[in-house]
C-alpha cells in the first residue's frame, strides 16, 4: 500500500516538474520575441513613429492603423511597438543596476560587517522608510525629469530589497564548513565572497529580480506619465498615456493601446518569474534527486 501511495505521489510529481519545465520554456520564448520586438522595433513598425498626418488625425482602429491614430495623425501602433523600446530596456536596465548593486553591498556587509554593515543598512532603513515611488518622485523632481533620471530615480530607493536579501543569505552562508575550509586553506576573502558565497546565492537575487521587472516597468511608466520621465515626442508608454488622458471617454484607443503594452509585458515578465522560482525550488532538486536513485 505505501508503495502504491509512493508511486503516485512520484508520478504527480514528475508530472508537475514537465509541467514546470514546458511553463518555463513557453514563457523564456514569449520574452525573448518580445525583446526581439523591442530590438527591431524601427524595421517592425509599419509606419514612421514619429510622422504627423493631421489629415488623418484621431482616426479609431482600422485596417490601415489597426491601433488608430493620435491627435498629430501618428500611427499608434508603429508607436507602441517602438515605445517598447524605452520602456522594456529602462525596466531591464535598472533591475540590472540594482540587482548588481544591491546584492554587491549585501555581500560585503554580511561577510564583513561591522561599520560597513551599519552605515549601509541604516542607509537602507532611511530609503525604506518612505513610500517607494512617492520618494523617486522627490528625487525625480530633483533631477528635473528624463528617462535617465527617471531610472537614477528609482535605483536610489529600490536597492535596499536586493541588499538586505543578499546580506541575510550571506549570513547563512558564511558560517558552513566549507567556507571555514576555504579559509583555513588561505583562500582571499574576494574569492569566498564570489566563488563560494555569491553562487549559492544567486538563486533567490535572480528571481526577486525577475519578478522585479514587471513592477520596475510600471514605476517607470507611472513617473512618465506624472511628467517626471521620458517627455514628449519620445514614444514611451506611460509618457504616451498621460498626453491621451484627456481623450480616454472621446477617443480611448490613444490610452488604452499603450496600457495594452504595459499590461502584455508585464504579466509576461511576472508569469516567466513565477516560472523561474517554481524551477529553482530546492525541492525540485529533492525530487530529481530521488528519481536518479
Amino acid at each position: 500500500m505505501n508503495s502504491h501511495t509512493e508511486k503516485i505521489g512520484a508520478r504527480r510529481q514528475r508530472i508537475r516538474a514537465d509541467h514546470t519545465r514546458i511553463r518555463l520554456i513557453l514563457f523564456l520564448s514569449l520574452v525573448i520575441a518580445l525583446l526581439l520586438a523591442a530590438v527591431f522595433a524601427e524595421w517592425i513598425c509599419p509606419y514612421d513613429p514619429n510622422g504627423q498626418d493631421l489629415s488623418i488625425a484621431l482616426q479609431p482602429p482600422s485596417p490601415d492603423h489597426p491601433f488608430g491614430t493620435d491627435r498629430y495623425g501618428r500611427d499608434m501602433l508603429s508607436r507602441v511597438i517602438v515605445g517598447g523600446q524605452t520602456s522594456i530596456f529602462s525596466a531591464l536596465i535598472l533591475v540590472g543596476i540594482i540587482a548588481v548593486g544591491g546584492t554587491l553591498l549585501g555581500l560585503l556587509c554580511g561577510y564583513f560587517g561591522g561599520a560597513l554593515d551599519a552605515v549601509i543598512m541604516r542607509v537602507s532603513d532611511i530609503c525604506l522608510a518612505f513610500p517607494g515611488l512617492v520618494f523617486a518622485m522627490a528625487v525625480a523632481a530633483v533631477l528635473q525629469g528624463g528617462i535617465q533620471n527617471a531610472v537614477i530615480a528609482l535605483a536610489a530607493v529600490s536597492w535596499p530589497k536586493y541588499a538586505r536579501l543578499a546580506r541575510s543569505q550571506t549570513l547563512t552562508v558564511k558560517n558552513l564548513t566549507y567556507i571555514q575550509a576555504a579559509k583555513l586553506s588561505g583562500t582571499s576573502s574576494l574569492g569566498i565572497l564570489f566563488r563560494h558565497i555569491l553562487p549559492n546565492i544567486a538563486g533567490p537575487v535572480l528571481v526577486t529580480a525577475m519578478l522585479d521587472i514587471g513592477t520596475m516597468m510600471m514605476e517607470i511608466a507611472a513617473l512618465s506619465f506624472l511628467g517626471l520621465g521620458a517627455q514628449p515626442p519620445t514614444a514611451e508608454w506611460g509618457s504616451m498615456m498621460s498626453s491621451g488622458r484627456s481623450m480616454l471617454q472621446t477617443y480611448p484607443w490613444v490610452v488604452l493601446t499603450p496600457g495594452l503594452g504595459i499590461f502584455a509585458s508585464v504579466v509576461l515578465f511576472n508569469l516567466l518569474g513565477d516560472t523561474v522560482r517554481d524551477y529553482l525550488d530546492p525541492r525540485n532538486g529533492q525530487r530529481k534527486r530521488r528519481r536518479t536513485k
